[in-house]
């Protein structure tokens, strides 16, 4: 891949399989520290990041949804990370997102680089 094809755009982590939206948000906490261990850092935190639910398929459980702003190889290795801190009874997937559904993340990203 060239770095011109690994440029930071918006990725979606997917923890599925929740019985309730309760026990999938109950992950954020976890997941936060996993991104930004030290909340009191100067900004801007090195990956722009929110989270969201879904509903998980026909079975009607709830996905956790990470959203992040940063390129195709970091996105692939936090999810790694995600994987690791859920365990292996969770899906973890990633994949590109759309910005129009994540666009403070977007522009997050482009007011802390300067890119206004």
């Amino acid at each position: 891949m060239s770095p011109a094809d690994d440029q930071p755009r918006v990725y979606e982590i997917r923890i599925a399989g929740h019985p309730s939206t309760e026990e999938a948000l109950a992950l954020q906490d976890p997941i936060q520290r996993l991104l930004c261990p030290d909340p009191d850092h100067a900004p801007p935190c090195e990956v722009p990041w929110s989270f969201t639910v879904a509903d998980d398929g026909p079975d009607h459980s709830t996905a956790l949804v990470l959203g992040v702003y940063t390129s195709e190889g970091q996105a692939k290795r936090l999810a790694a990370q995600v994987r690791t801190l859920v365990g292996e009874g969770r899906d973890v997937a990633v994949s590109e997102g759309d910005a129009g559904e994540w666009e403070e993340l977007v522009e997050q990203y482009r007011f802390e680089q300067g890119l206004r």
